[in-house]
């Protein structure tokens, strides 16, 4: 699986460097909230740089990271989104409830 976690100043950056469909959601699912619970961070931070791709599975697993971090009184973020992944998380309405920025730089 292609993704990599970054730690630093508090924040836990999620770089996920392929397309996220069902099988892929639950094994990022199960590794972040890992991460999450070892490193208990204030800000979750998905890179979608390398994303190309997400399905409705992607959008859950996004939403359940959400409600993890607020649990714990975090916040979670996602950035520099490809317009086919902005358009899905727009229609899904998650942009409402989960900033979304376009930004090179991660952290």
């Amino acid at each position: 699986m292609n993704i990599h976690f970054i730690k630093q100043d508090k924040q836990l950056i999620v770089e996920i460097t392929e397309e996220i469909d069902h099988h892929v959601a639950e094994k990022i699912r199960r590794k972040v909230d890992d991460e999450i619970t070892r490193y208990m961070p204030r800000k979750t931070i998905f890179d979608f740089s390398r994303v190309t791709f997400m399905d409705s599975a992607g959008i859950g697993m996004l939403i359940g990271r959400y409600k993890m971090m607020k649990l714990i009184g975090g916040s979670l973020e996602i950035v520099n989104i490809s317009q086919t992944v902005r358009r899905i998380l727009e229609m899904s309405g998650i942009n409402k409830i989960i900033p979304m920025e376009n930004r090179r730089e991660v952290g």
